[in-house]
């Protein structure tokens, strides 16, 4: 994995080759293993390494042709061996192992259709010299980021925004819309990103551009529409092929010139993803978790029995409210974005642990949820039209407990409470959102801290309209569990998931993960499952589990799903240099929230009452984009250096002046 950026001159004139140093400088925690740059005529590409495949010889920028095509490529391309081959046959001539030559090399043979071929995770540029023309495009699913901009005379693009910053020409400023949209969603709606004028390129989508003129165009996208007849007998078959599906994923992903390790965060996927790695490697492998001091997070005594039942070499980092305090501004740097969960920072610190343990390269089990009917949002969804139709029914308190049984909030609630925690009406149940209703309406709340001007420019906001514009055509025709697992993979697992809890903190460190259930050949399998083997009543991942009986220990298999969470409030409110920025004096200067409500929210942590979801999703939002303000928008991105943090010992660097101009 790696990090990279160019600059196209729309004019005659050529790139500094010193701005492009300064830019892949920004971003060097990407690839700390070497640099280039190449400039030619218009335009210029930059690149850091992470050497993984062909160390010695998958140098970039790159190029073949005699120089006419050149890449900037960051990701992996699983299937490049068998590519590779194929264009053996056809007269191609390799002068290197690197997955990054078969790229180009599939370009010149198909062109912008070669992405079709891909099986992967990719963020990559071809200058194509002959043409004129530069060739952009990201994995199906959006593992790997890549945001651009445009100005008077140039295009510039790179693996993160803080790369595009290093170019002193660009302006830096938050867009409203983009806080509207987080505070919605969780996530912006691509192409936007947090600031200004950056757009982010959409996952499945490609770029194209010519002259002055930017073409760009979606060549994938998740359906649901040829969903499987639920058939008897057709549960066993489909098992099978899942299974057999996932060991082939898994094995893809084991490519590598360097060691590979696994995260085992003792749930179901993370579980089945080691098991199958064991498979195929044998009793060599060493995995990696993340154990909290709150008992309520904890998942450890789950991580240690798999890992005596998959015999792993196992390694784990504990994370208390302290460490999350210290190392989240530096989360938030790396995000990029508002975040409303403390979630990212163990993250952080367990791609930190994996590097000091000699590891680049980690398997993950995210996906499984988002494809499986794995969330709690999906249950939740079930009972909720459940309850639309039966509104009488002295089920609805029980039935809310059984769906939260981890969350000792929800069990404490009365009987009243519960029966109207979940208000379902005609309108809802006929919503093309219903599934989504109650999460983006309890975040929605937190629009409540936005100042009374920012509140007026958001108040003109509508982006549920805007998200119910980008729906495909058939995704009305689809299920209610398809529709919500859409939702979920489409925008809040790149945008949340893959990116501030994936790509940016395993990057941080320079750690690549890989996801065996992002597979497109897994995606696609699933996306044409009958719902019922999906969640069968509310008995989640039913297939996954099927597939799994041996393969893990049975405990795990049948423990009830607990999301990945980690302590917000209490851990944020423990930081002085923190709370200073929640001051009525910082939170004026931004103007962004309304420093008396901030207040109020502050002294309700702090005097111990009890606190909700909403107050700990408000904390962590508004102090992460007090946060992105200060360092993005108030000066120029410092640089860090986290490649050793620890949750006992940090070597961050936080800039100076916690709220000035």
């Amino acid at each position: 994995m790696c990090g990279i950026a160019g600059i196209v001159k729309t004019r005659s004139e050529q790139p500094d080759p010193v701005c492009l140093h300064r830019m892949i400088a920004a971003i060097a925690h990407r690839g700390p293993d070497a640099q280039g740059v190449h400039c030619s005529g218009p335009v210029g590409l930059a690149h850091t390494r992470l050497s993984i495949i062909d160390v010695e010889g998958g140098s970039q920028p790159m190029s073949i042709a005699d120089g006419t095509l050149w890449i900037t490529f960051n990701g992996e391309i699983f299937n490049y061996l068998e590519l590779r081959e194929e264009l053996l046959q056809k007269g191609h001539k390799f002068a290197t192992r690197s997955d990054t030559e078969v790229i180009l090399h599939l370009y010149q043979e198909e062109g912008e259709d070669c992405v079709h071929r891909l099986n992967g995770q990719w963020a990559f540029a071809i200058w194509d010299a002959p043409k004129r023309q530069l060739f952009l495009s990201r994995d199906r699913m959006g593992v790997r980021p890549l945001f651009y901009t445009m100005t008077a005379d140039s295009f510039i693009f790179a693996s993160e925004i803080k790369a595009i910053f290093a170019n002193a020409e660009i302006s830096r400023e938050l867009d409203l819309h983009s806080l509207d949209q987080v505070f919605t969603f969780w996530v912006t709606l691509p192409p936007r990103t947090a600031f200004k004028n950056i757009s982010q390129l959409p996952p499945g989508y490609s770029l194209v551009l010519r002259d002055t003129v930017l073409r760009v165009y979606q060549y994938w996208n998740i359906d649901y529409t040829a969903v499987a007849p639920d058939t008897q007998g057709q549960g066993e078959q489909f098992t099978e092929d899942l299974l057999n599906l996932l060991l082939d994923a898994t094995r893809l992903r084991l490519r590598s010139d360097v060691p590979v390790g696994a995260y085992l965060s003792g749930g179901l996927d993370s579980t089945v993803i080691t098991a199958l790695t064991q498979r195929l490697v044998g009793n060599r492998l060493r995995t990696f978790s993340v154990s909290f001091d709150d008992k309520e997070f904890d998942e450890s005594p789950y991580q240690k029995e798999a890992s005596a039942f998959l015999h792993t070499q196992h390694s784990n980092v504990q994370c208390s409210y302290d460490d999350i305090a210290q190392v989240f501004p530096d989360v938030v740097w790396y995000t990029e974005q508002p975040i409303l969960r403390t979630a990212p920072v163990p993250m952080m610190l367990l791609s930190s642990l994996v590097r000091q343990s000699g590891f680049k390269v980690v398997l993950t089990g995210e996906g499984a949820d988002e494809l499986l009917g794995g969330y709690d949002i999906f249950k939740e969804t079930k009972i909720r039209q459940f309850w639309g139709k039966n509104l009488a029914s002295r089920w609805r308190p029980h039935l809310l407990k059984r769906l939260y049984p981890y969350m000792d909030g929800i069990q404490r609630q009365s009987t009243g409470y519960l029966k109207s925690f979940f208000q379902v009406t005609e309108k809802d149940l006929a919503s093309p959102f219903f599934s989504h209703l109650p999460r983006w309406g309890l975040t929605s709340k937190l629009k409540m801290f936005f100042s009374d001007q920012v509140r007026a420019e958001a108040g003109n906001l509508d982006c549920v309209a805007q998200l119910q514009a980008d729906l495909p055509q058939a995704y009305s025709h689809w299920t209610t569990l398809n529709r919500a697992e859409y939702l979920e993979t489409k925008y809040l697992l790149p945008g949340y998931i893959l990116s501030s809890q994936g790509d940016r903190m395993a990057m941080a460190n320079a750690v690549e993960g890989r996801y065996p259930f992002l597979d497109h050949r897994v995606v696609e399998f699933a996306a044409k499952l009958p719902s019922r083997l999906k969640m069968r009543v509310l008995n989640q991942k039913y297939i996954l589990k099927q597939a799994a009986a041996g393969l893990i220990p049975e405990s795990i298999k049948n423990r009830y799903k607990q999301p990945y969470r980690a302590p917000d409030g209490q851990s944020l409110i423990r930081s002085e240099q923190l709370t200073e920025m929640l001051s009525p004096r910082c939170i004026d200067a931004d103007g962004i929230f309304d420093s008396t409500r901030v207040s109020g929210l502050l002294e309700k942590f702090r005097s111990g009452r009890p606190t909700s979801v909403k107050d700990d999703m408000a904390l962590a939002g508004i102090l992460s984009t007090q946060l992105l303000s200060q360092n993005f928008v108030h000066q120029a991105p410092p640089m860090r250096h986290s490649q050793f943090a620890s949750a006992t010992t940090s070597s961050t660097h936080h800039s100076s002046g916690l709220c000035g101009r």
